[in-house]
């Protein structure tokens, strides 16, 4: 069972199950825990040949027991995500912790990736479980819908999940419409069924000041 101390700390509750979490993010636990690092986002020797070739780095540790782990990274926000078979995209630097179950992969983000600052390729998260990822700042869930479109600054996305299309596009830019922006720049255009994770804070990108 996943739950938020606070806002800034994940406390997972075990029974002899197992998460997997971003090493070295563990800064308390009760009870009796084992802690494993694992390869390839948890994916085993297949996983780490993938994350090699697309450059997606994500170091994992798996930890099992009995007792109340608790998990946090750099004080950053955590933000509970539940998947119900369902599939979620997120950045590899943004994904806390997941239900041991949950299988994750990489997946070709093109150039909504290099806008973003993030790189060609992201993360998945799939199955029916718990995640826990983080922000820099409270993030918040915002639907997409067909009759309305979502338009995000590439730097202050961190996750979507759903029925989503993405299309990277220029052109003017929040900033620039107030006369702060400057450069080229660039949005992010979700179309579908699905929500997207957005932090009040803008990353670096590549897209220009955007």
């Amino acid at each position: 069972m996943f739950r938020l101390q606070g806002s800034r700390t994940l406390a997972v509750d075990l029974a002899g199950d197992a998460v997997k979490a971003k090493n070295g993010s563990m800064v308390a636990y009760d009870g009796r825990m084992t802690f494993k690092k694992m390869t390839g986002g948890g994916d085993g020797l297949r996983g780490m040949v993938t994350r090699r070739l697309t450059g997606e780095q994500m170091s994992v540790m798996e930890v099992t027991g009995q007792g109340t782990c608790y998990f946090a990274d750099r004080a950053s926000e955590i933000n509970l995500v539940s998947l119900h078979g369902d599939k979620l995209y997120v950045e590899a630097s943004n994904l806390l912790c997941t239900d041991a179950g949950l299988r994750t992969g990489t997946t070709f983000t093109g150039l909504r990736g290099g806008a973003s600052g993030n790189g060609l390729f992201t993360t998945t998260v799939e199955g029916t479980g718990q995640v826990a990822i983080m922000s820099d700042g409270p993030a918040v869930a915002l639907r997409v819908s067909a009759q309305y479109p979502l338009f995000v600054d590439p730097g202050a996305y961190i996750a979507h999940q759903g029925n989503l299309q993405q299309h990277l596009q220029s052109g003017v830019n929040f900033r620039t419409l107030i006369g702060e922006g400057s450069g080229e720049s660039f949005q992010i255009r979700f179309e579908g069924e699905g929500v997207v994770h957005v932090q009040p804070s803008e990353r670096n990108t590549l897209g220009g000041d955007v």
